[in-house]
């Protein structure tokens, strides 16, 4: 998806993904009419895991926006099957395909 918002959510060192295509990777969506890329990566993860989250800064050099999880648990009505999203361990990403300035990010990352 051209132009796509990608919402970098991790969380006990566990970054989130969704599997679209048969491809796992970041919850990624298109921006509304006047809607930030933070607002646009909050608004993504909630349509498509249920799980709340804050965007709260984009990643220098990419669409990629960090954001912050504000729910353990997911509400009602994700588009996607639970099948659909996991919580994958940062040390086993590298098999996904991400940006690079995700990798950067991840490879700093000490979990909380």
């Amino acid at each position: 998806m051209e132009n796509a918002v990608q919402a970098v959510v991790v969380y006990d060192g566990r970054l989130l993904l969704v599997r679209e295509a048969g491809e796992w990777g970041l919850p990624s969506g298109a921006g509304q009419p006047a809607e930030t890329v933070e607002a646009t990566a909050a608004r993504v993860v909630q349509e498509l895991t249920g799980y709340l989250a804050d965007g709260s800064a984009a990643l220098d050099g990419s669409s990629a926006v960090l954001c912050q999880l504000l729910s353990e648990e997911p509400t009602d009505g994700a588009r996607l099957a639970a099948a659909d999203i996991r919580w994958t361990p940062n040390e086993e990403t590298p098999a996904i395909a991400l940006p690079e300035t995700v990798r950067r990010y991840l490879e700093g990352h000490t979990p909380v």
